[in-house]
Formats: C-alpha cells, sequence, structure tokens
C-alpha cells in the first residue's frame, strides 16, 4: 500500500530522489524476482506488474511506463563474471521495485531494470556478485536493494497495523543488530547472520527479503556515508528500515 499511499515512507522516498543525483538508469534488486540462475530485464519498455493478491483495486490500477534499457542490460551482464547473466523478456517491474521507484521519480522518465535473485546461492556469492556491479555507480546508476530487513509475515498483528511503530521485542533487537553491523561495516556478521540466532532466524525467515540488503553492502565503499531512513517497526514482525550508501 506504501504505493499509492501518502504517507511518511512514501514522503521520505520522495525526498531522497531530491538529494541525490539525478541517476542515468536505475537498477532494483527486488525480493520479488526469485529466481534459479541470474536474469536482467532486457525489453524497451518493461510492463509494471501486479504479483499480489487481495489489496484495493487502485493498487492493480497502477501503471509504471518507464522505458528499460537493453543495452544497460547487456552491459551489466557483461560485468558479471561470477554467473552467467540470462536477458529476460518475460518480467518487468514488479512491486518491489514500482512501489518505490514511482515516489522517486514520478515522471517514469528514467530507465529502470531489475536484476533477479538466484535463489540456489547464499549470501556470501551474493555479496561478491555486488561488487561486480560497481562500474555501475561510476556511471551514475542507482542501485535500490527493495525488501526488509525484518520480515515475518506470518508473526504479523495484523490488528496492530495502524499502531505506530508497533514492534515485538525479537523484531526491534536485531533491526537494531543489523543497524550496528551496517554502521560499523561489519558485512561478515550480515553474510551470515544464520549466526545470530533464533531472533535472527525469526526475522529472516526465508531469505528473499534480506538478500537486497547483501548486494548494497557488496556496492558500499568505506568512503561512503551510511544514513538510515524509515526506521520504523510495522504491525510487530516487519520493519520498514531503510539505509543510503553515499
Amino acid at each position: 500500500m506504501n504505493g499509492i499511499e501518502d504517507n511518511e515512507f512514501s514522503r521520505r522516498w520522495t525526498a531522497i530522489a531530491k538529494e541525490i543525483p539525478v541517476p542515468t538508469a536505475v537498477l532494483v534488486v527486488s525480493a520479488h524476482w526469485f529466481t534459479r540462475g541470474t536474469h536482467i530485464t532486457a525489453m524497451d519498455f518493461p510492463p509494471t506488474i501486479h504479483d499480489f493478491g487481495g489489496f484495493p483495486k487502485a493498487l492493480y490500477d497502477v501503471q509504471y511506463p518507464a522505458p528499460g534499457n537493453p543495452a544497460l542490460a547487456k552491459e551489466t551482464a557483461g560485468l558479471i563474471h561470477t554467473t552467467q547473466v540470462e536477458m529476460a523478456h518475460d518480467w518487468g517491474l514488479d512491486h518491489g521495485t514500482w512501489t518505490i521507484v514511482r515516489h522517486m521519480y514520478p515522471q517514469a522518465d528514467i530507465p529502470v531494470l531489475q536484476l533477479s535473485i538466484d535463489y540456489t546461492k547464499d549470501p556470501a556469492w551474493h555479496y561478491a556478485l555486488a561488487k561486480e556491479l560497481y562500474k555501475l555507480r561510476q556511471k551514475g546508476v542507482l542501485i535500490i536493494g527493495s525488501g526488509n530487513m525484518v520480515h515475518n509475515l506470518r508473526m504479523v498483528a495484523w490488528d496492530k497495523l495502524s499502531e505506530p511503530e508497533y514492534g515485538f521485542d525479537w523484531a526491534l533487537e536485531m533491526n537494531q543488530t543489523f543497524k550496528n553491523a551496517i554502521a560499523t561495516n561489519d558485512h561478515k556478521k550480515l553474510i551470515r547472520y544464520d549466526l545470530l540466532g533464533k531472533e535472527a532466524m525469526m526475522a529472516i525467515p526465508t531469505p528473499e527479503h534480506y538478500l537486497p540488503l547483501i548486494y548494497t553492502l557488496g556496492l558500499k565503499t568505506d568512503k561512503d556515508a551510511v544514513n538510515f531512513f524509515n526506521d520504523k517497526a510495522v504491525g510487530g514482525s516487519l520493519t520498514m528500515t531503510s539505509v543510503k550508501f553515499g
């Protein structure tokens, strides 16, 4: 719902876009494109994908007609030596992408691509792959990891969704643990989150929403400033905590 609501989260995404240079393109690693192998959208005009159910019609009516960039897709694939990247023509921009980017660039005039997450690989592998993408940052490409550090839908307190900053103790604890590791560049701890105890497993019951963070960590340099925003819990077992590097 953040994709169509005017709230503190969407307003912050809008503000971020005004605080950073206008990118030449946007590449999103979305939790909602979880594949065998690595794929990148390579069409001229990626369709808007409504990959969810049970929401108001207004959400399904959203179209985000940003162009793609097949040449950049091929260039990105050429940067990656960790694996062979397949050009994808059967996907598009899923809600992990357009619910955020439409607030940042509402004119839909900046090329947007998605890179999939290979579910057969571990976090260390994804971290290494991300490092190969650094040249894109140098070319002015904005790279977004779209997921949640704490994301346990089965444990959401649906009756508490409207209660501001409602978080279970374990969710708040792990969110702070992750933030501390990010702030101190302790990437090894974040890569081996499976060693952080049962609370970490509750925060990350499945890896797809966490792995986008690993991509952003792999792209970070020692000179990049670290800024947290939208740092709030929702429904007990979710956090919206976001981080900007650079």
